[in-house]
């Protein structure tokens, strides 16, 4: 069984970032570790910022709603949040979102 999932991040410079992502891994962590621009983490994942905003483009299932405080945190967005905005620490890597494209917004 296939132990991780691809995932692209579409650069708010129009590059891309695609990357194998291991199951049960945040997409912030993934996103800091293949050094995607403009994905932060400042808080490491413990939803205390917003440092981590994208925007879900492609998903092959619908994600869970966002939590209250995810919620919160997404009104402090550098990047004005959308209706399919996300904080990516958020975000966990399982099979059925193999092939998920993320926007990260620019300022």
């Amino acid at each position: 069984m296939k132990q991780t999932i691809t995932v692209t991040w579409l650069c708010a410079d129009g590059a891309s970032v695609t990357a194998e992502v291991p199951l049960g891994h945040s997409l912030m962590e993934a996103a800091v570790a293949h050094n995607v621009p403009g994905v932060i983490g400042d808080c490491g994942g413990a939803l205390a910022c917003a440092t981590c905003h994208v925007v879900v483009e492609s998903s092959p299932i619908p994600l869970p709603m966002p939590s209250a405080t995810e919620g919160e945190m997404l009104e402090f967005t550098e990047a004005p949040a959308e209706p399919s905005s996300r904080l990516s620490c958020q975000i966990k890597a399982v099979p059925e979102l193999n092939g998920l494209i993320l926007r990260v917004p620019g300022p």
